[in-house]
């Protein structure tokens, strides 16, 4: 256990660590060998917007590929991500409606303006797809990235474990390393009025999210948000496990008459600390 008045000074480690040359967590050089640098992932620079507009839809249909493959889109229509457009920016963005999400392909994504109107725009990355998009996707996606300049990406599906969790209407608990991630940088939207078609709704779970990376939607789902599609995307998957984790250990402490075992707060703090923008960036490569 992390000794709890060490908290600050192990949050300057973190940021030392970080900045060594060649660093890469779990990787060390073998003993009487000659060191060279490490090569290590790091986030993308762009020499163009062009390029890095390319490179946020290959990514984009990379994410929802993965999604679907790994049982995120058995909902139908009921699931979208979004990512800002890195020109236009009051756009974004978002898969069409009714494909599957294991076939998508860059081209198949749709630009759409703050109006919820699907755009086409020439240039690298190719036109957008002048198809119609999920009504409810915009109007949640739109003011989120309205509210939140900072999101480049945004995450929401309906998993059968985020639903059963969003019904008892509490957040996570630090009940595993994992769920450390999301340690009072979540919250809870203790509502539910139907599906998101208005656009005052859509504000108030906004509102709800606040500055957090993800968001309980009661009797709904979750939705997470990042600043890469990568991110956004490996936090969705990591948050709906941790979410199946507790409910696991919910019931069988019921059936024990015990309680899970909750880690403490400076040390949930500080391993929250640990999983930075970039962090969470390389975690979705090896997936």
């Amino acid at each position: 256990m992390y000794p709890p008045d060490k908290t600050a000074r192990a949050n300057q480690s973190i940021q030392e660590v970080n900045h060594l040359p060649g660093f890469k967590y779990g990787a060390y050089p073998a003993s009487g060998t000659q060191t060279k640098p490490i090569k290590q992932i790091r986030l993308p620079k762009f020499m163009s917007l062009e390029h890095e507009r390319e490179f946020r839809k290959l990514h984009h249909a990379a994410a929802l590929r993965w999604l679907g493959y790994n049982g995120y889109n058995n909902e139908g229509a009921g699931g979208h991500v979004t990512v800002r457009d890195p020109i236009l920016h009051e756009h974004f963005w978002i898969n069409p409606h009714g494909k599957s999400f294991k076939h998508m392909k860059p081209e198949d994504l749709c630009l759409v303006n703050d109006q919820g109107e699907v755009v086409e725009v020439d240039g690298a990355g190719g036109k957008g797809n002048m198809h119609t998009v999920n009504p409810a996707g915009f109007a949640i996606h739109n003011a989120l990235h309205k509210a939140r300049p900072d999101v480049l990406a945004a995450v929401h599906c309906h998993s059968v474990p985020s639903k059963a969790f969003a019904s008892i209407g509490c957040e996570l608990e630090p009940i595993s390393q994992d769920a450390c991630r999301f340690y009072q940088d979540h919250s809870l939207y203790a509502s539910f009025g139907g599906i998101v078609y208005a656009h005052e709704e859509g504000a108030r779970l906004a509102q709800a999210l606040g500055d957090k990376k993800a968001v309980i939607l009661q009797n709904h789902g979750i939705l997470t948000v990042a600043k890469t599609v990568d991110a956004a995307t490996f936090l969705f998957g990591a948050m709906d496990r941790c979410i199946e984790a507790q409910l696991m250990a919910d019931a069988a402490c019921a059936g024990r008459g015990t309680t899970t075992k909750k880690i403490g707060h400076e040390e949930a703090e500080w391993t929250r600390n640990v999983y930075n923008d970039e962090m969470t960036y390389i975690m979705f490569q090896s997936w």
